[in-house]
């Protein structure tokens, strides 16, 4: 009898993407914050290959030049595919904010053009229309049931039938135009406001605090990098990072600080670090208690202060919220877009959307010539 031969199958495992791997990130991060710098952190690795591997040896104990040779050959082949990695995510990220530039810019002319059509064809209806005007106010609709005069004689008639003012009382402010205390109409000083508000948006949503540091800040974490002298160690520094205090100092001179002050909002200890990074830069990396909120500066006195109100999320990070912070996120772009585009936010669509259902359900009543304040 024959015996069958079982035919021997390797088991094949899927080998990891080294070059995209973040189990070790933590293991890292405690390397970096203990050595205090980029090439520490190098020598560190490199010191371990040397002592702990034969990296540098050559192969089957050969000419230790050749060895040290292809080791470094090794080193550049890894370091120049990594760098092909890194421009190659830049110059996606840079295809994707040129589309999303061409998409916003092809939005905002639509959005134009509607806004011209519209104001041209309310132009039109106003002058077909009378001077009936319907106003709403908190408590609801006021309607006037009287006609308008429809003559010059029967509106000259109920003009001499009015008593005269009082000299010494001030003539009456026309319905149609506010004027305040210095003489400018309302309009005129909105317009204004809006021309004074016409800053650009911070950049990285932070700023600048002179004689101390350069700030930025996503929903989640703050970043400060503080200037230092050339050549300054970690040692040297004297940094305490507390829930809602921050001090920033030099270990030799313990009584003075470059920064000693209250944070405008509770951070996350244990989840925040700080770094030396070209032996001249402090980066410390704070991070929020509450990661749905936009901080207008790290500390409580610090001056100037942004406008939050201009900060602009990235869009590539909305996808790592959750559901409830997302939606706040989105709802503010949402409406700095809309004010940008002079139309209405998301709560004044709600009340035109209420506004349209009253028609909707009062035919009886006409609109088409009113005039809604």
């Amino acid at each position: 009898k024959k015996k069958k031969k079982k035919k021997k199958t390797k088991s094949t495992m899927s080998r990891p993407d080294y070059t995209n791997d973040d189990r070790f990130d933590g293991l890292f991060l405690q390397i970096a914050h203990q050595t205090q710098g980029i090439e520490p952190l190098l020598d560190t690795l490199f010191s371990f290959l040397r002592r702990k591997s034969d990296f540098f040896s050559p192969p089957g104990g050969g000419d230790i030049e050749k060895g040290s040779e292809a080791a470094i050959a090794k080193v550049n082949e890894v370091v120049k595919k990594h760098a092909d990695i890194y421009l190659a995510g830049k110059r996606k990220e840079e295809e994707e904010r040129l589309k999303k530039l061409r998409l916003k810019q092809k939005r905002e002319a639509e959005a134009e053009a509607k806004k011209k059509q519209a104001a041209a064809a309310a132009a039109e209806k106003s002058k077909e229309g009378n001077d009936g005007v319907i106003e709403m106010g908190e408590d609801g609709f006021d309607i006037s049931s009287g006609e308008p005069e429809s003559t010059p004689a029967a509106a000259k008639a109920a003009a001499a039938a009015m008593p005269e003012p009082k000299s010494d009382a001030p003539p009456a402010a026309p319905k149609t135009e506010h004027i305040n205390n210095d003489g400018k109409d309302d309009d005129k000083q909105e317009e204004e406001e809006e021309e004074e508000d016409n800053s650009p948006p911070p950049i990285g949503n932070g700023g600048t605090i002179d004689g101390k540091y350069v700030w930025t800040q996503t929903l989640q974490e703050l970043t400060i990098n503080v200037p230092l002298p050339e050549n300054t160690r970690g040692r040297d520094l004297n940094v305490i990072i507390s829930k809602k205090h921050l001090k920033i100092g030099f270990a030799k001179t313990k009584q003075e600080f470059i920064v000693n002050d209250d944070l405008t909002k509770p951070i996350i200890v244990d989840d925040s670090l700080w770094t030396i990074e070209d032996g001249n830069r402090l980066v410390l990396t704070l991070q929020k208690s509450n990661q749905m909120e936009w901080w207008d500066a790290p500390c409580q006195t610090d001056e100037p202060k942004i406008n939050i109100q201009k900060v602009q999320p990235e869009n590539s990070n909305l996808s790592d919220l959750d559901g409830e912070t997302r939606q706040t996120v989105e709802k503010m772009m949402f409406d700095q877009r809309q004010k940008a585009l002079g139309l209405p936010t998301a709560d004044e669509q709600k009340k035109l959307d209420i506004l349209e259902k009253f028609k909707a359900s009062h035919p009886e009543m006409d609109f088409s010539n009113a005039k809604i304040n």
